[in-house]
């Protein structure tokens, strides 16, 4: 039998679906490339906004459209908050975010007794951290690994606390050896990822950080690279940084969750840090990594959310200079705080302020590429993709382009160092250093 996998969401989505994917071909299950050749389609949910849930509705319509007889799969996030809309779709087995281990024998019972399955088990404090090792990935040269899941947070506009539930981590033990068993499969560089990374270790004994788990990843030979995913701004510590700055494997890239720079906004977010804090945060890493990248998240159009607060907002990304923004129009998420109160913002507005926000982080986009000429950068490279380039990304997640001077030649899963000559809008081109 062969399987489709579809994936909505995050990174930490990515993991689990791999994880799903070598569990199932360990069982004797082939791989599907479109829906019409597919035995089982595998759907793995997100349930941020509700366009994604309606996203995940018109892909079930389509695979059943398409493909009648196939037997769908549907876990994750969106079973998991909102049980009652979503069991009654039109797939034959339904899960929530936890328990995914276990699919592979629910698919078996269902191939055995042909009756619906529905298994969404409630989230539980102090509920274990559910064991994934995703060592056998082969196909990229840059590995994700899960090492936390769960939100305590609770802001007002965010469901995932309820989807995801409550914190929890992976061990030291499993990460190191998940590390090790991705650098003995070719992987040059890995990235720490999870639903609210910060909190890793809050759950484990001891004073456990984040800082630990970068240590662990940092100390196995084979790996030069190691990433971090989303970080929340009010848990990085002075100390941490200084911890951090003493990895030499670490790279100096750090997407800080902004959605918004005006304080009146972070505040009805339910945010835990003032604008000025996140500033403070941004100076401290900047001085530590140089030439460090700092991406983020922003949200525009949020509920009360002035023309003046947007505005506070716009100066403050100006201030900071972003390497790289995403921006969205808020979207209200039924079961959450902010959906019920009053003084939406029209979502024409919404868009009008998106586009705007996206002008401003734009321009400091291009800054920051402008700023890499001239500058000798590490570049891993990757899958060719091009017959006219390498390409691959510096330390600091700066996308390099190089000209191909042998097209039969391939640099994927090497580093090499590049003098950076020039940009593009999306990327920089260099040369690799004799």
């Amino acid at each position: 039998m062969n399987i489709y996998y579809y994936t909505f969401g995050c990174k930490v989505n990515q993991y689990e679906t791999e994880n799903l994917r070598q569990n199932f071909t360990k069982r004797g299950f082939g791989v599907a490339s479109k829906i019409s050749d597919a035995d089982v389609c595998f759907i793995n949910t997100c349930t941020v906004t509700s366009t994604a849930d309606s996203k995940c509705r018109q892909l079930i319509h389509k695979i059943k459209k398409e493909n009648p007889r196939c037997i769908i799969i549907l876990t994750g996030c969106l079973p998991q908050a909102f049980e009652e809309d979503t069991v009654n779709l039109d797939c034959e087995i339904v899960t929530g975010a936890s328990d995914k281990t276990d699919i592979p024998d629910l698919l078996d019972e269902y191939l055995s007794r042909r009756e619906k399955i529905v298994r969404i088990s409630p989230h539980t404090k102090g509920e274990a951290f559910e064991k994934m090792s995703n060592s056998e990935v082969v196909s990229k040269t840059r590995a994700y690994i899960k090492i936390q899941d769960g939100c305590d947070q609770y802001c007002s506009y965010c469901i995932i606390p309820y989807a995801r539930g409550h914190i929890r981590s992976k061990s030291f033990e499993d990460l190191k050896n998940e590390v090790c068993e991705l650098a003995k499969s070719g992987h040059k560089e890995i990235i720490l990822v999870g639903i609210n990374l910060c909190c890793y270790g809050k759950d484990l004994e001891g004073d456990v950080r984040l800082v630990d788990a970068v240590e662990v990843a940092c100390s196995v030979d084979g790996i030069d690279r190691v990433r971090l995913g989303s970080l929340e701004p009010e848990m990085i510590s002075q100390s941490d940084i200084k911890r951090m700055a003493s990895q030499p494997k670490l790279c100096p890239q750090f997407h800080l969750s902004l959605q918004s720079g005006c304080n009146k906004t972070l505040k009805a977010m339910n945010r835990k840090y003032t604008a000025e804090e996140y500033e403070e945060l941004v100076n401290r890493l900047r001085e530590s990594f140089p030439d460090c990248a700092i991406t983020t998240d922003i949200m525009v159009g949020f509920a009360g959310e002035s023309e003046e607060d947007f505005r506070e907002s716009v100066e403050f990304v100006k201030k900071i200079g972003f390497a790289r923004c995403h921006i969205f129009p808020y979207s209200e998420r039924e079961g959450t705080v902010a959906a019920k109160r009053d003084g939406q913002v029209p979502k024409g507005e919404r868009e009008k302020r998106a586009r705007l926000m996206e002008e401003i982080c734009k321009q400091s986009e291009n800054e920051f590429l402008r700023n890499m000429v001239g500058k000798t950068v590490k570049v891993l490279f990757e899958r060719e993709n091009c017959t006219e380039f390498h390409q691959g990304y510096s330390e600091n997640y700066t996308q390099i382009k190089i000209p191909r001077k042998n097209s039969l030649k391939s640099l994927r899963r090497e580093i090499f160092c590049v003098i950076i000559e020039g940009y593009e809008k999306n990327y920089c081109i260099g040369k690799i250093c004799e």
